[in-house]
Order: C-alpha cells, then structure tokens, then sequence
C-alpha cells in the first residue's frame, strides 16, 4: 500500500490527480499541503509514532512530494517511541540539503517502508525529450543550454539550486535556497532575453525533491521577459504540461526539454 507525504506548493494536488486512485495522504504537522486536506498529521517528535501508525495500516511504500522546510524539534515533546530513531533525525536536521534528503531515506528504509520517487508512480510527469512550442531554440541557444550543464554540476557540488538563467555564453541568475519563484522574481534587467534551465542536481536521490516546473512556472518567466525554458529530460517533473506550452505559444517562448550528456 502507497502512502504520500504532501508539502506545500502546485506538486502534491497535480500528483494526486495522475493516480488512478487516491492513496493515503500524510503530511508534516508543520507545513501541510496548500490546497489538500491530509489523512493523518505528524511532527518529527512523534516520527517513531506515525512508523508505527503506517505499519498498521498495511503501507509499504512512500512517495514524498512538494516542499518541506526544515521543521522545528521540541525534545520535550519526543515520545518513547521516537528515541530509537533520535539520533537519525539530529544527522538529518544537521546536514545540507541534499545530505538531510539521503538520510530522511534511511530513516524509512530502516523501518521496512520503501520510499519510491514521484516519477515511478505517476511516469507521465516526465515528458520524452523535444521541443513542445512552436518557436525554437536558436543555436546560441542551445550552446547556452550546454554552458547550463556545467552550471548544474557546479550549483549541485555547493548543495544549491537546481535553475539557473542563462544568455550570451553566461550565466545571469542562479537559484538559491530561497527557490525559483524567488530567483524568476528578482532577476536584473541584463536577463531580458535570456533563458531558462533546470535539471536535477548530479548527485541527487531521484526519489526525493525532483525539480518541478509548470504554467506557473512558464508565466514567471513570460514576466521576467526570458526567451523559453530548457529542462533536463527525465529529471524535471512537468505539470499541466499542454496549460504550460499554450501560455509559452501565446509569448513566442520555447520549451525544450533536453537529454543531458553522459
């Protein structure tokens, strides 16, 4: 049986609705999802609590989607059994970004739940490679693409974002942990015309905070007066895909979504 641990933002309701059915929909009592109403609500002082209550419940795998800061530990609120798993959840609290999602793993594997990505349960999500638009990537385009390559290594080694804006052979912006909204709305005025990309970070666990884009997503980059998108083929979840290329088709942007090289 599946279970879902839901963060904020567009990704858990989109998720939600390419299943064939709703599975059981858990969340952090400290930043439930936006827009849906959970099944069960849990904090990390009772994490040994909420294990058990997935246990009885027949579940075996989760899938954990959408955004969730890091929450606050209140040791006089642990319960009894909790302090097994204590010291895993100090090394995850304590970690970078990408270190804390490796270890928020082992702590359900170790309990016998198997944590599955959002890509394996809802494939349609991942889009195959090719450009959706009918404007294309120009060549200096694409050899800005490639220039992202090397952007998303680079931004992966220092555990920052996974987007970055691009023109004329430079890079222009970069995501930080404030996250992309906050990057697409703060751009300066040398980014006009340049363009987006996102990938999944080199050494990141693909079941866990996969990059996402969506019509909300395009329409930032529409305002910030970007020329089209580029995404990693296979690493970047796409939502409403066709809402998302018609409102890049009525601004004369592209979308692409590319292999990246081996």
């Amino acid at each position: 049986m599946l279970a879902v641990i839901a963060g904020r933002g567009r990704l858990p309701e989109a998720f939600l609705a390419a299943l064939p059915e709703r599975p059981l929909v858990c969340a952090l009592a400290h930043a439930p999802p936006d827009r849906l109403e959970p099944d069960h609500l849990f904090c990390i002082e009772r994490l040994g609590n909420f294990l058990r209550w997935l246990r009885q419940r027949g579940v075996t795998e989760i899938c954990m989607v959408g955004v969730v800061t890091r929450p606050p530990l209140r040791l006089s609120r642990l319960s009894v059994s909790t302090l097994w798993v204590l010291p895993k959840i100090l090394r995850v609290l304590r970690q970078g970004e990408d270190g804390a999602l490796r270890a928020a793993i082992a702590v359900f594997e170790d309990a016998g739940v198997r944590v599955v990505g959002a890509h394996e349960i809802a494939p349609g999500l991942l889009p195959p490679a090719g450009v959706y638009t009918r404007v294309q990537p120009s060549p200096v385009q694409r050899r800005d693409a490639a220039l992202g390559d090397g952007v998303s290594v680079e931004q992966g080694n220092r555990d920052l974002g996974q987007c970055c804006v691009l023109g004329q052979g430079r890079v222009l912006a970069r995501e930080t942990r404030e996250g992309t909204d906050a990057m697409l709305g703060a751009l300066p005025a040398e980014a006009r015309g340049g363009l987006f990309y996102k990938a999944l970070k080199p050494t990141q666990d693909r079941r866990v905070d996969m990059p996402v884009v969506g019509p909300a997503t395009a329409r930032a980059c529409v305002d910030a007066g970007l020329s089209g998108m580029v995404i990693e083929a296979g690493g970047v979840l796409v939502l409403d895909r066709e809402a998302l290329v018609e409102t890049l088709d009525a601004h004369g942007l592209f979308l692409w979504i590319r292999e990246r090289p081996a």
